[in-house]
């Protein structure tokens, strides 16, 4: 594992990071323990205070912050700045809700009482993407820390500066050394982690296989686990959608985050009536879009996060055409220094072709004509993947019966698939397991417990 960070706008090397030692690693784990178990009798108050304090020091260093993840994954700086602000919301939203969220709740019993307490249950392990550095940080963080664990991340290898940047964060504002710990380690130190007894949940949002690999990892230390691991999202248009409205939202669902994005439109699924002429028109937008600096507000198409992603994405393409798709625009890598590649538009992909199967984490529109409603939900369902969709039509209770029909974990009507601090995410099938967020966030690592009050004899 190597810890460097590399602009994607140039190639040029910007810091590079040592790997702990096996040494440091158990210092770090020691001193997480440690602080457990003095942070968990802290009050929702004292938790408060510190957690809106990271909050304000996010906004008020925004263009700061912002900064770091332009320079070291090429997000355009004005949705850099989106993400510090979602994320400050994100913290803030537990600061004000998680003592409401963590309430005893009273069971209805037919004698004496009960209710259902939540209590931390310690350490955990957080392995999180390069894709939004601070807002993957910030909804694993916010609800645990507030909720009386402690924390320690494992970032991706090309955001190391980013990943420090957020340790400082908490620490600036006044959280207890070990409560919030990044770890600069190997892929075999992530098992020594799971492995350790100190560590007792893992959180993951990352691929599929890092996926199987972690919750083995975890399930054979019988410990609670998350998987957030992806999607290849359905978007659906249907006959009666908004022609205009539906395609600028269709350029940003995928377009936001140049395409590497988790719930990223993918899947482009249009009914018959309609598709020519909203092929056109996306695909006239995609063109017109400019590449350049991400630091210049001005650039509309920024690099891809590495050099790896450009060229895993490239190789995609070519086996996509060479089993029988029709590359309709793009498909090259740009003729200028960085990891720049073109907006790319696939059509005629068949079920036996892999990029069917495939999540395309990048500027890549798969597009798919259908006859009626029930092709489109039929081609949605058809994906190994379930994290997110969304349909676009002007009869709402139509769109709701949709929303239904398709199996998936978040599915949005008439807008693409996002993530707010109040709204639960994550998926199904290969996209994973549990939620992140809003108030089922953060039950995921709490012991619920029961707590029972009767005043009956012993049975003789």
């Amino acid at each position: 594992m190597t810890y460097q960070s590399i602009n994607p706008y140039d190639g040029k090397v910007l810091m590079t990071f040592a790997e702990l030692s096996d040494q440091q690693l158990e210092l770090a784990l020691d001193r997480a323990a440690n602080c457990f178990e003095t942070w968990r009798h802290t009050s929702f108050a004292e938790r408060t205070t510190i957690a809106t304090k990271a909050a304000a020091i996010l906004r008020t260093r925004s263009d700061e912050f912002a900064r770091l993840v332009t320079l070291e994954m090429g997000k355009r700086i004005e949705e850099a700045q989106g993400e510090v602000a979602l994320s400050a919301d994100i913290i803030d939203y537990y600061a004000s809700n998680a003592q409401a969220f963590l309430a005893p709740q009273a069971l209805a019993t037919d004698s004496g009482e009960a209710s259902v307490e939540s209590y931390p249950i310690g350490v955990l392990f957080g392995i999180q993407p390069w894709n939004f550095p601070y807002y993957q940080l910030a909804r694993f963080a916010a609800p645990n820390l507030m909720a009386g664990n402690v924390v320690m991340v494992k970032h991706s290898g090309c955001v190391p500066q980013c990943a420090i940047a957020f340790e400082k964060l908490w620490l600036e504002a006044g959280l207890p050394a070990g409560a919030y710990t990044n770890l600069l380690i190997s892929h075999h130190q992530v098992n020594q982690v799971i492995d350790d007894p100190r560590i007792k949940g893992v959180a993951l949002t990352g691929s599929v296989e890092a996926g199987k690999s972690v919750a083995a990892r975890a399930g054979q230390n019988l410990k609670k686990s998350t998987m957030e691991l992806g999607g290849s999202d359905a978007f659906i248009v249907l006959e009666d959608a908004d022609l205009d409205k539906t395609v600028s939202w269709a350029v940003w669902a995928k377009m936001n985050n140049t395409g590497q994005c988790c719930v990223a439109a993918k899947r482009f699924i249009v009914v018959e009536a309609l598709a020519d002429r909203f092929l056109d028109k996306f695909q006239a937008a995609l063109a017109a879009l400019t590449a350049g600096d991400p630091l210049d507000k001005a650039t509309t198409l920024g690099p891809l996060s590495t050099e790896a992603a450009l060229l895993k994405l490239l190789d995609q393409i070519e086996q996509a055409v060479a089993n029988g798709a029709t590359l309709l625009m793009g498909g090259k890598r740009l003729d200028r220094p960085g990891s720049f590649i073109q907006p790319t538009i696939l059509t005629n992909i068949k079920a036996d072709n892999p990029a069917f199967r495939e999540e395309f984490f990048g500027p890549v529109a798969l597009f798919f004509r259908v006859k009626n409603e029930d092709e489109a939900v039929a081609l949605a369902n058809d994906s190994d993947f379930g994290l997110g969709g969304c349909v676009f039509t002007s009869d709402i209770a139509r769109g709701r019966r949709v929303a239904g029909r398709v199996d998936t974990g978040m599915m949005f009507i008439n807008q693409p698939t996002w993530t707010t601090p109040d709204l639960p995410f994550g998926g199904i099938k290969n996209s994973g397991y549990g939620r992140e967020l809003s108030s089922v966030g953060i039950q995921e690592f709490v012991n619920k417990k029961l707590v029972r009050l009767a005043s009956i004899d012993a049975p003789i």
